[in-house]
């Protein structure tokens, strides 16, 4: 599936919001606190207030990434585009010109858990879930540009 990655526009808000929904319902260990529209009116808050990037093929968002001082705060893609790289080239968009990322992932999440060690993340911080509105175990994630010698 080949993609071109652009900035979000304000008109994109409810498409992620449905991606990010869609994910939400179809994982059976998560929790659903949010209707549609509350997840869409969240989207759309974060056009707004961060750096987001949505991935396009075939006519339409195939998944989206937003993130704000240093930290990776949505990832998500369709069913359909998953394991085609879309989710690489986004997190790619968002190592560019940054020394470091951090994000979080919920102890449940393996396949996210592979996704991001195999970018390089490292975990660095696991919690109870205490802190997170779903009260659900995670992890910090940290990843570092590697420097390289010049010489």
């Amino acid at each position: 599936m080949t993609a071109v990655l652009r900035c979000a526009q304000a008109s994109d808000g409810p498409v992620m919001g449905a991606i990010l929904q869609g994910w939400i319902e179809d994982t059976p260990w998560m929790p659903v606190l949010h209707s549609l529209a509350d997840t869409q009116a969240f989207c759309a808050h974060l056009v707004e207030a961060e750096e987001c990037w949505v991935a396009e093929a075939d006519g339409q968002v195939q998944g989206f990434l937003a993130s704000k001082n240093g930290w990776i705060t949505a990832l998500y893609l369709r069913p359909e585009a998953r394991w085609r790289g879309l989710g690489t080239g986004l997190l790619a968009r968002a190592q560019e010109g940054v020394a470091e990322l951090q994000l979080w992932c919920f102890q449940e999440n393996l396949a996210a858990q592979r996704f991001y060690e195999a970018a390089g993340f490292c975990a660095k911080e696991r919690t109870d879930g205490a802190g997170n509105a779903e009260r659900m175990p995670d992890i910090r994630y940290v990843w570092r540009q590697e420097r390289r010698d010049m010489s």
